[in-house]
């Protein structure tokens, strides 16, 4: 998915070279999503909604394209985990769109879980954290097959680059309409689209605890991984992006082994060919 073809640059990699036209962009996720929907012969989409940037302008961009009618909103806050804002912004947004939002509470389901899987451990935020995702992932499911729709997801480019996504959670979806876009694309398409101003000033985070941001799990902002994972696909080594963004080499080669750590999760399941 990150393919580095080399290149002599003399002028340091900026945001602005990740810019995109959202005039132009925009209506071909419109068609993309029109199309995949028609395809299928299904009825529209459901989209987990939490509050944050990516899901706020996927079910954006649902509407546009599908009408309020054919696309389903599901919220699925915790207890003590998320913020109330969060659960306030959702339903503001959805009263925007025109949309009545699925409010569905997983809290008394995970103390299920955390009191019938043998040894869990309360303290191991990433993998009851991926628990929450799959469950809200299996939430999804059970209204698509409902109402005969598709699953949407809301995972950009940099997350799908980097992992910072659940296998089988987030990231076990029908299609992704902003997959190839960068983190600093969403943040122009939401003010674009008019995205409430919360939604768009608010810090990002995947809600597996209080306090929980993707930057602090990351360990570096969204807009200097943009720059390296783009000036590493363009060519640039990993000494020309320290250089050129004055990011230690160390950092870079960090960011860069996410990238064929999780092939994985990005991969479809292997399968042995005996014929």
């Amino acid at each position: 998915m990150l393919n580095s073809q080399h290149f002599n640059c003399d002028i340091m990699v900026s945001l602005e070279d990740l810019a995109i036209n959202c005039d132009e962009i925009t209506p071909k996720i419109h068609k993309f999503i029109l199309k995949t929907v028609e395809k299928t012969g299904l009825n529209g989409v459901t989209v987990n909604v939490s509050g944050g940037i990516d899901s706020a302008v996927t079910l954006h961009l649902a509407v546009q394209a599908l009408g309020p009618e054919k696309v389903t909103a599901i919220t699925i806050p915790e207890c003590d985990v998320t913020p109330k804002r969060d659960i306030t912004d959702v339903m503001l947004h959805c009263k925007q769109l025109n949309l009545t939002c699925n409010t569905i509470k997983i809290t008394s389901v995970l103390h299920v879980m955390r009191d019938i899987l043998p040894g869990y451990d309360v303290t191991d935020y990433i993998t009851g954290g991926n628990i929450r995702s799959r469950l809200r992932m299996l939430i999804a499911y059970y209204h698509a097959n409902l109402e005969g729709k598709l699953v949407i997801g809301t995972s950009n480019k940099t997350e799908l680059l980097t992992g910072f996504f659940t296998k089988y959670g987030d990231g076990g979806v029908d299609f992704m309409p902003l997959g190839s876009l960068w983190k600093y694309n969403i943040k122009q398409l939401s003010k674009y689209l008019e995205i409430p101003e919360n939604i768009i000033k608010k810090t990002p985070s995947p809600g597996f605890y209080e306090g929980h941001t993707d930057e602090a799990e990351l360990g570096m902002s969204y807009d200097n991984i943009d720059l390296i994972l783009y000036a590493y696909e363009k060519g640039l080594t990993i000494n020309e992006i320290s250089g050129d963004l004055s990011i230690s080499s160390s950092e870079v080669s960090r960011i860069l082994n996410k990238v064929k750590a999780n092939q994985h999760k990005r991969a479809n399941p292997l399968v042995l060919r005996l014929s």
